[in-house]
């Protein structure tokens, strides 16, 4: 189960949270052996309620369309405030009009801020397969670490189809819409190293029973 555990990011990500929300997520994260995923503006109390997990953050959330300057501040920031971890939104609105310099500049300059592995979070339900194969190549020359299949706040989430799509390019994070073991594991199963989940616990639990 450890193995598994490792894998997912138990994830508190929507506009209401609060400090407890964060707590809790933590509380259950390190209970579980899990890793969590954070609000940007939870990390540094984060990080000195729990040291000893590995926190991850969110950057240009949830739609991708900060400046380039304004993403690379958050991500140092946060990477300051403890962040082991950074998923970036790129900008679906340039891949989509064909502007890929663009994308990339700009996330090669994210990656470049901060000294810890940076996911690209690329909308994947709102994207085509050829613009899934662009954002994959760009990710690659960006030095991205990974690929993140959505971020859970818009429309659709991770499908098994997506995750292998993008596992052509890089480590896979899947996220959106996970909240089950049969899921989980059909997408671990498709090529995904970790998954995203507000449901981290209730995923272990049903891996555990089954």
């Amino acid at each position: 189960m450890n193995d598994i555990a490792s894998r997912i990011e138990h994830t508190v990500l929507g506009p209401t949270t609060t400090w407890d929300d964060v707590q809790t997520v933590l509380d259950t994260a390190e209970a579980y052996g899990m890793r969590a995923c954070v609000p940007p503006c939870y990390v540094d109390r984060a990080d000195s309620y729990a040291p000893e997990l590995a926190v991850t953050t969110v950057v240009g959330f949830p739609h991708g369309q900060h400046s380039s300057e304004t993403k690379c501040a958050e991500a140092t920031n946060a990477w300051q405030d403890g962040a082991a971890e950074l998923d970036v939104v790129c900008n679906v609105g340039q891949l989509r009009a064909g502007t890929d310099h663009v994308v990339r500049e700009e996330l090669t300059e994210v990656v470049a801020a901060v000294p810890v592995p940076v996911k690209v979070i690329v909308e994947a339900p709102l994207l085509t397969d050829d613009q899934l194969h662009r954002i994959g190549e760009i990710a690659v020359e960006a030095d991205a670490a990974y690929l993140k299949t959505a971020t859970g706040f818009s429309d659709g989430g991770a499908t098994a189809e997506d995750v292998r799509l993008l596992s052509e390019y890089l480590p896979v994070k899947a996220s959106g819409g996970i909240r089950s073991w049969s899921f989980a594991k059909e997408l671990f199963d498709a090529g995904a190293e970790r998954i995203g989940a507000s449901s981290g616990d209730q995923i272990l639990d049903e891996y555990r029973e089954r």
